[in-house]
């Protein structure tokens, strides 16, 4: 098991910038898949991007090319820069860890979340 706390969220305008973190426990924190959802009021949770132990990466088509998912293993971090923000990526984002990938967007393959942050962007 690892415990995740997000950080980074906040108020942006449109085409700002924002740079999302994920600081995880655990000595194993270097095996874990990690992966971003997000989750807007009214709406499923949603994949966003996801990094592998072996740091393959993968995207919502909707935000590839605007963020990008890396991870620091020294610092048992991940981070989720999103550029080109739109309103529409006003979410809660929520940061998640699987020993086991498979489906990459699935988030039932993730055994431990983080509390979320929260972003906003305004038009």
């Amino acid at each position: 098991q690892v415990q995740l706390v997000e950080s980074g969220g906040g108020l942006v305008r449109a085409g700002g910038s924002l740079r999302l973190s994920c600081a995880a426990s655990g000595r194993t924190f270097s095996s874990y898949a990690m992966g971003w959802f997000r989750q807007a009021p009214g709406k499923e949770r949603e994949f966003v991007a996801a990094i592998t132990s072996g740091g393959s990466t993968y995207y919502k088509d909707l935000v590839k090319g605007r963020f990008t998912i890396s991870r620091d293993k020294a610092k048992n971090t991940v981070y989720l820069q999103m550029n080109s923000l739109k309103p529409e990526d006003t979410a809660v984002y929520y940061c998640a860890a699987t020993l086991n990938l498979r489906v990459v967007g699935a988030s039932y393959e993730y055994s431990d979340w983080g509390q979320g942050t929260q972003v906003t962007v305004s038009s």
